[in-house]
């Protein structure tokens, strides 16, 4: 890997339940770099949960809060591997300073591989809460035209989240980027 690259975030995108947690966690490890998780870090730092905070405050408060938080993370730290909530790059100054600041790979699910996860996901998702399973295929297919935007895309239909990330790990390795 390149000085340039061992200086840069490298931020996970993708679509709620892909996986960004988890392989970004398997990444950082193996990568030996810290691992930063948006959300979680929102979450912490107003003991509430993302569903907690759609209902008090409100989804725009949560999309301000998630906008400074990424470009505190793009301007003020390096190295890291970090995950950004499926929402975060529809903000098109978040995709902005990711991709000028950061490098951006987007883990890519088919529907199909999506809709088996689903259940898992809708509890913790507020975004999700009271829609029918077309109008999550319709979310679904809107972000992922947002999620266009990136500097690798990594297929992760079939390969586990350690298959996953020793895929990204080997394309950084490579400078396939």
């Amino acid at each position: 890997m390149n000085a340039a690259m061992r200086d840069k975030n490298i931020v996970l995108i993708g679509f709620m339940g892909v996986g960004k947690t988890t392989i970004g966690q398997l990444v950082s490890k193996k990568l030996g770099r810290d691992f930063i998780d948006i959300d979680h870090e929102i979450e912490k730092d107003f003991q509430m949960t993302i569903p907690e905070m759609f209902q008090q405050k409100g989804e725009a408060f949560f999309r301000q809060t998630e906008k400074e938080y990424i470009f505190q993370m793009c301007e003020h730290t390096m190295g890291n591997i970090v995950s950004l909530g499926g929402g975060a790059f529809q903000q098109e100054e978040i995709r902005k300073k990711c991709l000028e600041h950061c490098f951006v790979i987007f883990l890519d699910l088919t529907w199909e591989n999506w809709k088996q996860r689903m259940d898992l996901l809708i509890e913790n998702r507020p975004v999700l809460h009271n829609r029918t399973i077309e109008e999550m295929k319709q979310l679904f297919n809107e972000r992922k035209s947002i999620y266009a935007f990136h500097h690798l895309k990594v297929e992760t239909d079939n390969r586990s989240a350690e298959e996953t990330a020793d895929y990204i790990v080997e394309m950084l390795k490579l400078g396939q980027s």
